[in-house]
């Protein structure tokens, strides 16, 4: 392991000013599977653990971190990144959503944490839920905010889906200055955070291959035919102005899971950090539900 080291894309450190305030981080080595990185509150004594899943083309800290401080006292929190995003796995292997929650698994072990509430946003809500459909011992609930059970219906969806396939494949042979463009083109495109150049250097940390191979990934995910099998206790946090990941989606997710508590926030896709001040604590909210629920529930996992 090492200290988090503050660099921009060109390796000059950041001063403090120029970014949000941050909880530490360090980089672990997980066995067969590769470097990955990762951001921890302890909590208090005895809390249970949440592990915050980021969404697509976002790190845990772009996607986190008006959240850190308000959910570490209540939880030991776990923040990764995902591969292929920020500081997490780099990997030469086609992206796979279950690699993502395998990687999650393999963290887990090396931090000797037996089981944990994962809480995923968009993308990360797919990981939360494969979570639970390869790891189902280890999961005691799941939050999941902003996301949904399926991503591509339409054909204008299907269209989009499959270039983010074709220009991930080809992103496995064009120079990585090209690449690096592609990243400051989108990130220009998406441009809503305050802390700006923070902001900038996190998303030009990506590996753009995995990110457009990541797309891909979505759009091929689809757990609605198993999504009513999940049988502990979930909390759907539903942006209701969501113009990335439908609402009518994230109800679909809602109703499918037998155990789901449903929350609201009259939001677009960047909530967590736009409208923080409602975001954060109804996302407590519903991780304390869930906490609650799973000590109330009979269960082999033993304690939390």
């Amino acid at each position: 392991r090492r200290k988090d080291l503050r660099h921009n894309s060109q390796g000059c450190q950041l001063s403090d000013h120029s970014i949000p305030h941050l909880p530490p981080g360090q980089a672990v080595s997980l066995p067969g599977r590769g470097t990955t990185f990762y951001r921890e509150i302890t909590g208090p004594a005895g809390a249970p653990t949440v592990v915050l899943l980021h969404g697509w083309t976002a790190t845990a800290d772009l996607n986190w971190y008006m959240c850190y401080e308000e959910l570490g006292k209540h939880f030991r929190v776990i923040a990764p990144d995902h591969r292929g995003h920020g500081r997490g796995i780099r990997s030469l292997e086609r992206f796979r959503l279950s690699d993502c929650a395998d990687d999650v698994a393999a963290l887990m072990d090396q931090l000797g944490i037996e089981t944990f509430i994962p809480v995923g946003y968009s993308m990360g809500g797919t990981v939360a839920q494969l979570m639970w459909k390869r790891h189902d011992h280890r999961v005691r609930g799941l939050v999941l905010a902003a996301t949904a059970g399926h991503w591509a219906t339409s054909r204008q969806e299907r269209v989009m889906f499959t270039l983010a396939t074709g220009i991930g494949r080809l992103a496995r042979v064009i120079p990585s200055s090209i690449q690096q463009a592609i990243s400051e083109r989108l990130y220009l495109s998406r441009k809503t955070m305050q802390w700006e150049p923070w902001a900038a250097q996190q998303i030009a940390s990506h590996d753009w291959r995995s990110i457009l191979e990541a797309g891909s990934a979505l759009g091929r995910f689809d757990s609605r035919k198993w999504l009513a099998n999940v049988d502990v206790p979930t909390s759907v946090v539903i942006t209701t102005e969501d113009q990335v990941v439908s609402p009518r989606r994230q109800r679909t997710l809602a109703n499918l899971i037998p155990t789901s508590h449903i929350f609201e926030i009259a939001g677009n896709h960047d909530a967590a950090f736009a409208r923080a001040a409602e975001f954060v604590p109804l996302l407590i909210n519903a991780c304390l539900t869930v906490h609650s629920d799973a000590l109330n529930r009979p269960s082999h996992l033993g304690n939390i």
